[in-house]
């Protein structure tokens, strides 16, 4: 069948471009054209069912519901990994912010310039009543 060679080799190319290339703004341009051309299809799936599968047949899918399926799952995981990344990201971006923040709030002791320790407090050592 035709739909199952399209699928690989489109999804294999996807998923190649999208994992070089995430993180740019070019890629999340193409990312939202995407969207909008799932979300196009998927209306024209509901309004004319009758389209969808004659499309479905010129690329070898018996049903239009069955290629609107391909489609969806095809969606879904390109969904998953585009999450995914972002989290991933946004863990980084995190770390780097707690760095910055715990650099930033970090105190030098007052004796440090003279190279003296400071004096242990006692408060420590007595055995609390």
């Amino acid at each position: 069948m035709l739909i199952q060679y399209l699928l690989i080799i489109g999804v294999a190319l996807l998923l190649v471009f999208f994992l070089r290339h995430h993180g740019t703004s070019r890629t999340a341009a193409w990312v939202k054209v995407g969207f909008v051309f799932f979300v196009i299809f998927s209306v024209l799936a509901v309004l004319r069912p009758g389209a969808v599968s004659v499309v479905a047949q010129w690329v070898g899918v018996g049903r239009g519901t069955d290629l609107l399926v391909y489609a969806m799952a095809a969606g879904f995981a390109f969904a998953s990994i585009n999450t995914y990344l972002r989290f991933k990201e946004l863990e980084g971006r995190y770390a780097q912010l707690a760095r910055a923040v715990a650099l930033r709030d970090s105190r030098v002791p007052e004796n440090a310039a003279t190279g003296e320790r400071e004096p242990e407090s006692d408060d420590d050592e007595k055995p609390r009543k």
